[in-house]
């Protein structure tokens, strides 16, 4: 287990910024704003930053009503520097989702398995549920109660990327859980976790619905516009909640390509594992045994030939039956 006291003397004295993915979501700005804290309690000034964008309105919530700051990389652009120091929070380099900002990517803290080795001066990479979990498990090490806007998006950080405690969850999530609740601001929690859909996506959960076809025990839909981050994730958990749907692929059509997420319950498909080897020449994905993500970029999508949904229908089907027959 890494020791946040050599990342806290890493940074001390230098100019930190904390880097999500691109598409941030609630538990990558959780774990963020709850290391951003933790660092003031040590001196150390810090800000958080992302290069993609803030797609649904949950998330823009969650920032608005906690009072979190974060900065696009344009923003930033003018500022950063190449001796400024990146902690990676919820993501990797080259992982696909995170882009190369100006500065020294230091640390990274995440959850997600790792697909291309760094030789970072500080990892912290644990298999858990959501990474606001290895945040809380920092504050607990090191004996500092958590203020009562931290502790509520760290929490909700952890209760929204493991589904309400329903999927991928560890002994670690839960003992978060017991860390953090008596802490929590739960008149804040309850805003956040209510009303979390838009009117708009309605004609997403239509799209997923009307395209879904289910081979086997594996379930696919293609949304044939453009959908935020969290909604694609959204519909891959709906049409996983099939009996008949065992692992779910949920792609969307997007002006940087096509945006994949893919959910697994069976113990013998590894949905990082799959999504990862089903794009692999095409574009990139990865993630838990559970949930995973990826992308085909546009320039890619020629690749796929005349019927791409068949295409790619034929790939993920292929390595489902790799990754069964080798279990």
């Amino acid at each position: 287990m890494a020791d946040i006291k050599r990342l806290l003397e890493l940074c001390r004295d230098k100019r930190v910024y904390i880097q999500t993915h691109n598409f941030p979501d609630p538990d990558a700005i959780g774990a963020a704003f709850g290391l951003q804290r933790l660092f003031e309690r040590y001196g150390i000034s810090s800000k958080l930053c992302y290069d993609g964008r803030i797609d649904k309105l949950s998330t823009a919530r969650m920032l608005e009503t906690l009072g979190i700051e974060m900065f696009s990389g344009f923003e930033l652009s003018g500022e950063l520097r190449d001796s400024d120091c990146i902690i990676c929070v919820d993501a990797q380099k080259f992982s696909g989702n995170i882009t190369d900002l100006t500065g020294d990517e230091i640390a990274a803290i995440d959850h997600h398995p790792t697909y291309v080795e760094v030789a970072y001066q500080y990892m912290d990479i644990r298999q858990v549920g959501a990474c606001s979990t290895i945040i809380a498990r920092y504050y607990e090490d090191l004996g500092i109660e958590p203020g009562a806007q931290e502790a509520t998006a760290l929490l909700y950080g952890v209760k929204m990327d493991t589904l309400n405690f329903t999927r991928g969850v560890t002994l670690d999530d839960i003992r978060a859980f017991s860390f953090l609740l008596p802490r929590v601001d739960t008149r804040v929690m309850s805003q956040l976790e209510n009303n979390q859909l838009e009117f708009r996506d309605l004609r997403a959960y239509g799209a997923a619905i009307e395209n879904i076809k289910v081979i086997g025990f594996t379930g696919f839909s293609r949304i044939p516009f453009s959908c935020p981050n969290a909604m694609i994730a959204i519909l891959s958990d709906f049409i996983l909640s099939l009996v008949e749907v065992e692992v779910a692929v949920i792609y969307c059509a997007r002006e940087d390509g096509l945006k994949f997420s893919v959910r697994s319950e069976r113990d013998d498909v590894d949905a990082g594992e799959l999504t990862h080897s089903a794009l692999e020449g095409l574009g990139e994905g990865g993630g838990h045994s559970s949930m995973a993500g990826g992308l085909i970029p546009v320039t890619s999508i020629g690749l796929l030939g005349n019927d791409p949904d068949e295409k790619l229908r034929e790939r993920f089907v292929s390595k489902i039956k790799q990754l069964t027959e080798k279990a």
